[in-house]
């Protein structure tokens, strides 16, 4: 829709409508190439969702060290058969590990889309059962269906079916488990992708961490990462907010993911769209509520002086009603700035 939407206005308010009004999730499967997806012969509900790569068309930021990681992994993919006639496994197992929210699924998707393959995603809610010995019989279902063709198999939430084996707790399904999945591991064939992602890598068990490629850790964003995550958000077709709101909110909001921005950003953009507010207005609004503590400090300080920036002839009280502080606080960061300088 935002391909078009200049050169058709017409029919990008008609996909809108559609898409806003109609259910699109028809199975991909018989499109896709791939045979139809597991079941559990109780509820005969999928053990997995999948996603055709076309439809991935998110930038990805990711950090300097994480894409470095992925380009060479891209690169061992491609050069697969010259690998492969030397005798040398070419990489096909990913584990990601890190925060909720920094990016774990959505490298996945980019994974999938680069390699031009489907995505096979794990429902865990499917998946996993009360009965003993089921769970382990559904993810043997779902490792098998993922090495049937050339594909992409995401196990989300990871550590729900691969925990330490020596937890007090289990009755001795979750041991089997584990050994299953050590074992299609080890056996993985190469025309197939497997990544696990999970929030809790402390829980998975020590066997499981050598059976993967590549272990990645995705951490929060760098400032540099969140200007640009920001600067995505808002500007483009619809909203140019300036530079300096921008590196002023990358700098000041730290611990903030790719998740929380994309939340933000839509809700700002909701009520700039429906409500017609000032977009900074409601920027910085929106961020009030989400900085808090030690934080709010620099973000007032940094939101007051990129203001000024923008507008010089803008009053300190201006400044102090959108913040929602005191004049004299306006007052302070801006000879702070002068100080400093």
């Amino acid at each position: 829709m935002r391909k078009i939407k200049k050169e058709s206005p017409n029919i990008s308010e008609e996909l809108a409508e559609i898409i806003a009004n109609y259910n699109a999730g028809a199975s991909l499967t018989r499109s896709l190439g791939v045979n139809s997806p597991p079941i559990d012969k109780d509820s005969f509900n999928s053990l997995v969702n999948i996603q055709d790569p076309a439809l991935f068309d998110e930038t990805i930021i990711l950090d300097n060290e994480v894409e470095e990681i992925i380009k060479r992994f891209f690169k061992e993919r491609e050069m697969a058969p010259k690998l492969l006639s030397n005798g040398i496994k070419p990489p096909n197992s990913l584990l990601l590990y890190g925060p909720p929210g920094v990016g774990k699924t959505m490298l996945a998707k980019y994974v999938s889309a680069n390699l031009t393959l489907p995505l096979i995603t794990l429902d865990l809610s499917s998946a996993i059962s009360s009965y003993l010995g089921k769970t382990g019989q559904n993810l043997k279902k779902v490792l098998d269906y993922g090495k049937e063709s050339p594909s992409v198999l995401l196990l989300d939430e990871f550590d729900a079916v691969a925990k330490r084996r020596d937890d007090p707790t289990d009755l001795g399904e979750l041991k089997r488990i584990v050994n299953v999945l050590l074992k299609e591991l080890e056996e993985w064939p190469n025309h197939s992708i497997i990544i696990a992602a999970t929030n809790h890598p402390e829980f998975l068990d020590s066997a499981i961490w050598r059976r993967f490629d590549l272990k990645i850790e995705m951490p929060f964003p760098s400032e540099e990462q969140r200007y640009k995550l920001w600067n995505m958000r808002f500007n483009n077709e619809i909203v140019a907010i300036q530079e300096s709101v921008l590196r002023g909110v990358a700098k000041s909001v730290e611990k903030v993911t790719p998740s929380d921005i994309k939340q933000i950003s839509d809700k700002v953009l909701r009520q700039i769209i429906i409500d017609e507010i000032e977009p900074v207005s409601a920027l910085i609004n929106n961020l009030k509520d989400f900085v808090s503590g030690d934080h709010k400090g620099n973000f007032n300080k940094q939101m007051a002086l990129a203001l000024k920036q923008i507008n010089n002839k803008i009053s300190q009280a201006k400044i102090a009603d959108i913040l929602g502080i005191s004049t004299s606080t306006v007052n302070h960061h801006l000879k702070s700035k002068n100080s400093e300088k």
